[in-house]
């Protein structure tokens, strides 16, 4: 009889406290934990007992439910690598059509050619999905190689080749993506859609030294990066390029492949909502 009452009595007292104090007299709120080193276990959330738990490689990320309680998910859900194909681009020289990867040597410095495209169609090789609305950061890396009738170019000119993304929608033939989510125009040098500009600088020769000899027959890259809001669809990268000389002074004809080499585009989806 004295055990059941002494239960009754304790059991009463920590209701009319209402806060629960570990390691503390005085707790500040509701359950009030103290100790510069403490830890709360859960078992329910264990690698054990819950698939969701990764493991002990890193750490799991703990979420509050709509009824408060404490659940797992498997990752963030805020950032997503949406596409990251395998050698984007068609390696082998095509010089007509809608999937040349050519481009013509300029003098004046403007006129931006469609180059390249994509080794392998389909979803995850030259699409990418979006779902809900999102901030997207394109990366991308591409290689490219001037000649003239062939052979290695080995004048000496001074020579500039720059290049930007652009999106299609749906496939690599669809429609150029020329707004943003909300409308704003994509815009570069007056090409509708173009983002992540670059360019290189160099002057090739057939010796070493200060003539640029470097640039004798080599296989070169250009890297870009840029963000955009995106609304939910499909989407394709695609590239322009542009190759133009200062003095076209005994130059002819040359030219530039794009995509001889591995090509890298890697698109993460940063959501907001």
């Amino acid at each position: 009889m004295k055990k059941i009452f002494l239960f009754l009595f304790t059991f009463s007292s920590l209701l009319g406290l209402a806060q629960v104090g570990v390691n503390n007299t005085n707790p500040q709120e509701e359950l009030h934990i103290s100790g510069t080193n403490s830890t709360i276990r859960i078992e329910g959330l264990n690698s054990t007992n819950n698939p969701l738990n990764l493991g002990d490689k890193e750490n799991t990320r703990v979420y509050a439910n709509s009824n408060g309680d404490l659940v797992l998910n498997n990752a963030p859900t805020n950032i997503e690598v949406l596409f990251n194909p395998a050698n984007y681009l068609n390696d082998p020289l095509d010089t007509g059509g809608a999937d040349s990867n050519q481009v013509n040597q300029t003098g004046v410095g403007s006129g931006y050619s469609q180059a390249g495209w994509p080794r392998q169609t389909g979803a995850g090789l030259s699409t990418f999905t979006l779902t809900r609305p999102a901030i997207v950061e394109i990366n991308y890396a591409i290689s490219y190689e001037i000649y003239k009738s062939g052979n290695p170019i080995d004048d000496y000119h001074a020579r500039t080749a720059q290049f930007y993304v652009y999106l299609r929608q749906t496939g690599p033939a669809g429609a150029i993506v020329t707004t943003d989510y909300d409308g704003n125009p994509i815009d570069f040098a007056g090409n509708p859609g173009a983002m992540g500009y670059s360019g290189n600088f160099y002057t090739n020769g057939s010796t070493l030294g200060a003539g640029g000899g470097e640039g004798f027959d080599k296989k070169f890259y250009a890297t870009g990066h840029d963000y955009i809001k995106l609304g939910p669809g499909t989407y394709c990268p695609m590239f322009a390029g542009i190759l133009f000389v200062a003095d076209t002074g005994g130059t002819g004809a040359v030219k530039m492949q794009m995509g001889g080499g591995d090509d890298e585009v890697v698109i993460i989806a940063h959501y907001y909502n």
